[in-house]
């Protein structure tokens, strides 16, 4: 490729970024809509930045050194940051480089003045936009200074934040090149931001504009608060004109200044409303032009009309769940209800999307169900808003928050649409759908353990095309067993039993939350003894020295896979607690953190995530710890039952309340350890269906059509079934052809080579997008507009200071807050407070050793806060950005009864 350091920005496009970067390309496209006014200019190549730093070998090993520094390491950052921006502004340009450059310059006049802007290949990317992280100059004159300039713009390429940005967002410095836009000034008489989607909300039918005096540096510096205007439907709703006493203009001979304003024209807004709402119709152009919301940089010049000097996506919007209509639509987070709000991949949410019971939607890698048809019909609506606000009032307000509008939810008659069940709780009288017979429970485990037997059973055989064949069909066995009718009768005697007793208690007795303690190590909750069996793993490892040190040392290493075992054997004690650590993966080894994305890495496959918690267990517990805690919340719960009874009996009609509230204390008993086990049959499924993938992916890999066995976690179910009949389709023809001597085999290879680069490609694509939505925190509702909700608590009751949250385990605890973000992270002592985002099944082994549980997801009868009301430990969930607002370290008191979190130092 011929070097090419100059191009005007009329001869570019989208598809030029390696070359222009991504500012560049973005300014090319838009001075390529009709309409739409762009000042003249043109850029510095990327080829120019190359060449400068390939002529500075002090350059390229300062690059390589800092790429070598630890990413926690500030400090190396700070200073080979520094070294590299020196090295960058003191080189001396090459003569050619520089003559192309000030030829540029003089084809936009004698000594015009210009705006000298950074464009790098990593900026206004649709999945990070690194706004702000490189430098522009404006009203720079003369060539030289323009040369100066441009040499300022490489060496912001290497400031502090925009590397710590990079690396935030995966990115090698080594691999981002610099180019540079050069632009005609213009000296705005306004000047600000148009965001085309409501950046805060997310409501995509909302624009938004800031606008101030002057030069737009008054705005992105915080000189002044903008005034701020918000369009929808081609009307301003709304207005907020600043007191803008400041204002940046252009000095004479180049550069800019501060100036007041004067006092008459501070708050004359800087845009009339016919002028905001021409700038929003030009917004909505270049909107539709790039597919997707913008945040799009506006002059409005001394003839009064708009130019446009900047476009580029908003990167921080929560993407809208695709739909074949234009009606409205409410949709509530399933990540939320599951305790796992990350980004999946999509074969993770594809694969549950296949074995949901309702239908399921994607947005941001996460999944959302559609709630519009229950919302909209008065009969359903009653129940829908009863069971959410039971498990998340947050859920509950946002749902609300949508319906108080009056004309977003369509109103329906009352039918009784497919969805969501609309169970409802309270105080109707003890749920008699199920008899409370423990053999239920035991008949349910039975039917769920035969099912999964077979499974496994029937795998074996399967292969290619007829293995997904049969995972049709399976799935299909899946949902049966799920949505069994006994099995969803059991799971809501539980419910609806806690519901009853902590709602009939408070009002015949004044008792909170009295199911808490009622049902302390309920029987048969296969997640409680998920943590209790690792207590005893512990048992097993403690009296031994050496396997201490050598799991120590396992840790240390940060060794996660299988491996490890095999040191055992050779140890005093190693035989024994090898076999303790693999009976314990025999059970519960399908299990991980974010199990219910199929793309995980389970236990079975990486059982040292387990050590961590293996090594706190020997540390903070003595021998015999599982049974006696276990014993120990049986006598409580015993107790409390005892001691509600008795009172309910003084009371008048106290006989008919306490033989009521036996009954009901008997069914929570029977069946609310049975809530956890579904899930554990789920995900005994899915690592079996894991196991199946994985060989066919590991086939394709073999067979040259995937680089990678992991690759397939970022195709759909779908794609990857499409794949398996396609490459097994190729592989016949291959071989027919193999035994026609008059075939031309050749070209059979050329179209698998051609395929095999298209696969490739897509999944580099979803792979990048996945890190964009590893970035992105999904709302609890979002709505087909794009709004993003996540609900707020109307309690006075809360301190002053305090963190408000659900309460959902009772008792209050003062103790050292740690907040752990990776369980693999933990290191809890006794007494310490685990504060998380959110917790599923595979974080109950911690559970063991916390005195109590702080988390920012969650519900009364989420997984977290069932096993917290097992084991005894007060819990606080739904707190919003705890993680953020506490401390790692802080004393804090967790008011688990009242639901809300004291922060004491």
């Amino acid at each position: 490729m011929i070097e090419q350091y100059v191009v005007d920005l009329q001869e570019i496009d989208a598809t030029h970024i390696a070359r222009v970067g991504g500012k560049g390309a973005h300014l090319g496209a838009l001075s390529r809509i009709e309409g739409v006014s762009v000042p003249d200019g043109f850029c510095v190549t990327t080829d120019a930045f190359r060449r400068v730093v390939a002529g500075a070998p002090s350059l390229t090993d300062l690059l390589d050194r800092l790429a070598g520094v630890d990413p926690d390491d500030r400090d190396g950052v700070r200073t080979l940051s520094a070294r590299i921006r020196r090295a960058l502004e003191d080189v001396e340009l090459p003569k050619d480089l520089a003559a192309a450059v000030t030829d540029g310059f003089a084809r936009l006049g004698a000594d015009v003045p210009c705006a000298v802007r950074s464009s790098a290949t990593a900026e206004d990317l649709p999945t990070a936009s690194f706004a702000g992280q490189q430098d522009t100059y404006l009203n720079v004159v003369g060539p030289a200074e323009v040369l100066r300039h441009v040499s300022r713009c490489w060496a912001s390429l290497f400031t502090e934040r925009a590397v710590t940005y990079r690396r935030r967002n995966g990115i090698d410095d080594r691999a981002v090149h610099m180019a540079v836009v050069v632009q005609r000034m213009v000296f705005p008489r306004a000047s600000g931001i148009l965001f085309t989607a409501d950046p805060v909300s997310g409501n995509r039918k909302v624009a938004t504009v800031d606008a101030g005096f002057g030069l737009g540096e008054a705005l992105v510096s915080g000189l002044v608060n903008a005034d701020v205007f918000a369009v929808r439907d081609g009307e301003v709703v709304s207005r907020t004109i600043a007191a803008k006493q400041r204002a940046v203009q252009p000095l004479p001979g180049g550069g800019t200044e501060e100036v007041a304003v004067g006092r008459q024209q501070q708050e004359q807004p800087a845009l009339t409303d016919p002028q905001v709402l021409e700038l929003v119709r030009l917004g909505r152009r270049i909107e539709a032009h790039f597919g997707r919301p913008q945040d799009i940089e506006w002059c409005l010049d001394a003839d009064g009309g708009f130019r446009i000097v900047q476009s580029r996506p908003i990167t921080t919007l929560f993407p809208v769940p695709g739909a074949d209509d234009q009606d409205n639509h409410v949709y509530v987070s399933v990540g939320h209800g599951q305790m796992m709000t990350d980004a999946m991949k999509p074969l993770g949410y594809s694969m549950w999307q296949m074995t949901a019971m309702v239908p399921m939607h994607e947005a941001g890698g996460r999944l959302f169900v559609d709630v519009t048809a229950r919302l909209a019909a008065p009969a359903t609506r009653a129940g829908l808003l009863d069971v959410i606000g039971k498990g998340d009032p947050l859920v509950r307000d946002a749902l609300e928050t949508v319906l108080e509008r009056g004309d977003f939810v369509p109103s329906l008659p009352d039918t009784e649409p497919g969805g969501v069940p609309a169970a409802g709780g309270g105080r109707s009288g003890a749920p008699g759908a199920v008899e409370t017979d423990p053999a239920v429970v035991g008949e349910l485990i039975e039917r769920s353990r035969t099912s999964v037997a077979a499974l496994e059973r029937d795998l074996r055989s399967k292969s290619g095309p007829e293995l997904f064949d049969f995972l049709e069909e399976a799935f299909e066995e899946h949902k049966r067993v799920v949505g069994d009718p006994l099995n969803m009768r059991a799971i809501m005697a539980g419910m609806e039993a806690t519901w009853w007793l902590n709602d009939t208690l408070h009002d015949w007795l004044g008792e909170k939350n009295a199911a808490d303690t009622l049902t302390l190590s309920a029987p048969g909750n296969i997640t409680s003894e998920m943590g209790l069996d690792l207590l005893d793993v512990a048992d097993v490892v403690r009296p031994h020295p050496e396997v201490v040190a050598f799991l120590q040392d396992v840790h240390d290493r940060g060794v996660v896979d299988g491996g490890f075992l095999d040191g055992l054997t050779g140890l005093p004690g190693g035989p024994g607690a090898r076999k303790a650590i693999e009976d314990y993966l025999t059970r519960y080894g399908m299990r991980c953190v974010g199990e219910i994305d199929i793309t995980r890495p389970r236990w079975h496959e990486r059982p040292g995530a387990l050590v961590p918690v293996i090594l706190d267990n020997v540390r903070n517990f003595e021998a015999g710890a599982a049974a006696r805690r276990f014993e120990d919340g049986c006598r409580k719960a015993h107790a409390k039952a005892q001691d509600v009874l008795a009172r309910l009996r003084a009371l008048p009609d106290g006989n008919r309340k306490a033989d009521e509230t036996e009954r009901m204390i008997d069914t929570v008993r029977a069946f609310i350890g049975y809530r956890e086990y579904p899930k554990y049959g789920i995900v005994s499924r899915y690592f079996l269906y894991k196991r199946a993938l994985l060989g066919e992916a590991a086939r394709l890999v073999r067979a040259g059509v995937l680089p990678e066995r992991d690759d397939v976690f970022y195709l759909t179910f779908q794609e990857l079934r499409d794949l398996v009949r396609r490459d097994a389709s190729a592989s016949a023809s291959a071989s027919a052809s193999a035994s026609d001597a008059a075939s031309a085999p050749a070209s059979d290879a050329d179209d698998r080579s051609a395929r095999a680069g298209r696969l490739g490609e897509l999944i580099r694509e979803r792979k990048e997008e996945f890190r964009s939505h590893e970035a992105l925190t999904p709302p609890r509702v979002l709505t087909s507009e794009g709004e993003a909700l996540t609900g707020a608590y109307r309690r006075e009751d809360v301190p002053p200071g305090a963190l408000t949250g659900l309460p959902v385990s009772a008792g209050t605890v003062e103790g050292r807050a740690r907040v752990v973000l990776d369980i693999a992270d933990a290191d809890l002592e006794a007494g310490d407070i685990l504060v998380t985002t959110f917790t599923d099944p595979s974080w109950t082994p911690l559970f063991v050793g916390a005195a109590a549980l702080v988390t920012e997801v969650g519900g009364l009868m989420t997984h977290g806060a069932v096993i917290a009301r097992e084991y005894g430990l007060p819990a606080v969930v739904a707190v919003d950005r705890a993680t953020r607002l506490i401390r790692d370290g802080q004393r804090i008191r967790v008011h688990g009864t009242a639901g809300y979190v004291e922060i004491l130092s």
